[in-house]
């Protein structure tokens, strides 16, 4: 495990954090005692460090290794897998193929780190033709990849992790919590004195200056907030940004996205798909979360 730490806020909140999925994590408990918010941030961490090797596709022992390496042949996935690859596969039947979670090989051409460095349409079209959700296999329990093609849950796996540790958590405590995995967050609901827990909208950085500020605060009470946008990874040439939102039919940014959505809804799982969602719609995003009727903030 990596090192964790549990201090005392000054409104006597104890908040717990430790470094997971390549983004800070951070754990909230309303009352009890430093040993019972140390013992609930283990539990935490080894919840969502379980999944994070579980799916990593950095690991040669991960689940998404063992399935490229049967790749041409059917392999058996375990009912947490399979729940994961029903939700990609809903998503990506309503979403018209903009959700689909094989487009993570395109990381192979793209590389959004604020650099001028935009790779050429050949080295994307050679990339692209190897996505494509459609050309899965997925007959439960039974998947079946193509030869060259991965799978990747970066667009689920956050978001996932912490509404299952809010779930794990909730068998140890009744004390008011807030899991919050990189800005993806969900809560048990209000604070013990009946109050909103508060969390802060981050705006987006502009080309003059890197520095990043709050927009606002929301007010939650219960259910949960995510988050998508390109404050942190983009491209920028030539006066032209582009996002690390990519469509996955062509390989491409996509165009008109809006800087960064947040989405509030019953779980973090669910915020999560729809604030990726909007994302996808680009200059459509605004439209598809206001026919979800979902409570939402969007950034351009």
């Amino acid at each position: 495990m990596t090192s964790m730490t549990v201090t005392q806020l000054p409104d006597g909140v104890w908040a717990g954090r430790f470094e997971a999925m390549a983004s800070p994590c951070e754990l909230l408990v309303d009352g009890g005692d430093a040993a019972g918010a140390e013992r609930l941030l283990g539990l935490a961490q080894h919840e969502v460090q379980r999944i994070e090797r579980k799916y990593s596709r950095y690991r040669a022992d991960s689940e998404l290794s063992r399935w490229v390496a049967h790749a041409g042949k059917g392999v058996k996935v375990d009912d947490e897998s399979a729940g994961l690859l029903d939700l990609a596969a809903l998503c990506h039947k309503l979403s018209g193929g903009l959700f689909d979670i094989s487009s993570g090989v395109l990381r192979a051409v793209w590389r959004f780190d604020g650099s001028d460095q935009v790779p050429d349409a050949e080295a994307v079209a050679r990339v692209v033709a190897r996505v494509g959700w459609q050309h899965v296999r997925w007959e439960r329990p039974l998947l079946t990849l193509p030869a060259g093609m991965e799978l990747d849950f970066g667009g689920l796996g956050k978001e996932y992790a912490a509404d299952r540790v809010l779930g794990l958590l909730r068998e140890h405590t009744t004390l008011p919590l807030l899991v919050n995995l990189g800005g993806d967050l969900v809560v048990s609901g209000p604070r013990a004195s009946g109050e909103a827990w508060y969390v802060g909208v981050e705006r987006p950085a502009s080309e003059a200056s890197s520095a990043l500020s709050t927009a606002g605060l929301i007010a939650l009470r219960g259910g949960a907030l995510a988050t998508s946008g390109d404050a942190r990874r983009y491209l920028l040439k030539d006066g032209v940004r582009y996002s690390h939102i990519l469509d996955p039919r062509s390989g491409w940014p996509v165009q008109g996205a809006p800087r960064s959505v947040t989405v509030a809804a019953p779980t973090c799982t669910e915020a999560g798909l729809m604030s990726t969602l909007a994302m996808l719609q680009g200059a459509g995003a605004e439209a598809l979360l206001a026919a979800q009727g979902l409570p939402h903030w969007v950034q351009r």
